[in-house]
């Protein structure tokens, strides 16, 4: 596991986690597709399958950490709303926790449900991930 010397980027990917984690469980539950989407994310920032799990059980130990950036920024609430669709089912809770930390990311509060509406009917379209950010990037930037 991770030592006391991590470094701000673990520390990044940890926070990005535990975000997930509390989404997955804003149901009551994290189902097995929830938790796989979970690990594919830790090991896509570098974590180990075990990592990941070890992440998830000792969930309150992890502070959230606010990306410095709109782009990790949004890496985060596109991969927290991908999870909110991957059980094919999208409740009010999930959908408010989105929303929610969105606006905790930093992404003004008058944008923030716009900016969740819009990734999650490009995922349902079946966009690449890059052009639902780009097109959501540059939409921000002319409202902003």
């Amino acid at each position: 596991m991770f030592g006391f010397f991590e470094n701000e980027q673990t520390k990044k990917v940890k926070s990005h986690i535990m975000n997930l984690v509390a989404l997955a469980k804003a149901d009551g539950h994290i189902d097995e597709r929830e938790m796989s989407f979970i690990v594919t994310v830790g090991k896509k920032n570098g974590m180990r399958a075990d990592e990941v799990r070890s992440i998830v059980g000792n969930a309150s130990a992890v502070q959230l950490i606010i990306p410095d950036n709109d782009s990790e920024r949004f890496d985060q609430i596109f991969d927290l709303v991908d999870m909110m669709l991957a059980d094919g089912v999208v409740d009010d809770t999930e959908m408010d926790f989105c929303v929610d930390m969105a606006e905790k990311l930093g992404f003004r509060k008058d944008i923030v449900a716009v900016l969740v509406r819009k990734i999650s009917q490009g995922v349902k379209d079946g966009f690449p991930r890059q052009q639902i950010k780009d097109d959501t990037l540059e939409q921000l930037q002319n409202n902003s």
